[in-house]
């Protein structure tokens, strides 16, 4: 059966799940609530995991040299029971390992570490993916957090996404779960983007590129979160509409792209890891007074 463990500080605690080492609240003191709440009516998720893909495969199927294998949206990890390595008072670490039932979907001897730290007024959430294997190891990582859209004590007000390099990135959007490769027209205007519902009908607003490494996400005149991004090249927006949430999702690898190889390995920015290398992606989000 799961369990879970909370973390925290005087000013910021969060509850942390073995189910998919899966965050599942992040409360300041004052008693606000800034994670989704995973309402079934909505969406059951609050901040899963994505590994060892990010987004659907054609078919729900991965290519690995050739051999074909079955492989859920999203990948396993955030259905896949951790284990708990270390812990303090303000950081846990959980970990998974590759086991029979993982090799049976994707052929490789890894470890999947994650961490939550907090510090002050910040959670940073870290991925670290090692590849004990005696192969080269493909494979996407990705951060799916759901954040209050609106944000405590914000109902009523405009929300944005800001970027801190004021770009504006292209736009692409999913096709049957892929992505379409045709880029849109970026919603930004020199780095803001005013939220609303319906943009999210056509469902997630990705951006492949060029949203640099970190963002605002707040409420007009009202509270804020901070983002920061470490290894993580992709950025996605998603909810459905209505729902009272926004996921702020940085990727390192993106869904297959409509039409394309089902091979892991030429999926876009999917990392190729060589036997015993370590890679490390993480974020950072810094709760505003």
């Amino acid at each position: 059966m799961p369990s879970s463990i909370r973390i925290g500080n005087q000013d910021l605690t969060s509850d942390v799940s073995s189910l998919g080492a899966e965050m599942q609240t992040l409360d300041t003191s004052d008693g606000r609530s800034w994670l989704w709440t995973g309402d079934a009516a909505f969406w059951t998720g609050r901040s899963p995991i994505l590994f060892p893909i990010v987004g659907k495969a054609p078919d729900d199927k991965i290519a690995i040299d050739g051999t074909v294998y079955p492989m859920a949206q999203h990948g396993f990890a955030r259905r896949s029971e951790f284990t708990l390595a270390a812990s303090t008072a303000t950081m846990c670490r959980y970990e998974l390992t590759a086991s029979e039932a993982t090799r049976a979907v994707y052929p490789f001897d890894f470890l999947l570490a994650v961490e939550h730290a907090v510090e002050g007024r910040a959670l940073t959430v870290s991925a670290e993916v090692t590849n004990r294997d005696q192969k080269t190891m493909p494979f996407g990582l990705g951060f799916h957090s759901a954040f209050a859209w609106p944000l405590p004590g914000a109902s009523g007000r405009a929300h944005s996404i800001t970027l801190d390099n004021q770009g504006e990135p292209e736009l692409v959007r999913l096709a049957g779960g892929l992505i379409n490769p045709a880029a849109l027209p970026s919603p930004f205007h020199a780095g803001r983007l005013v939220l609303d519902h319906v943009m999210f009908e056509q469902d997630a607003m990705i951006f492949p590129k060029g949203s640099g490494g970190g963002l605002r996400y707040g409420a007009e005149g009202g509270p804020s979160l901070r983002f920061r991004f470490e290894n993580l090249p992709n950025l996605a927006l998603w909810t459905k509409p209505g729902a009272p949430f926004l996921c702020v999702e940085p990727w390192h690898g993106t869904a297959a792209q409509a039409g394309a190889s089902s091979e892991l390995s030429e999926r876009p920015s999917t990392t190729l890891l060589a036997p015993g290398a370590v890679a490390r992606f993480a974020f950072t989000v810094e709760i505003g007074q």
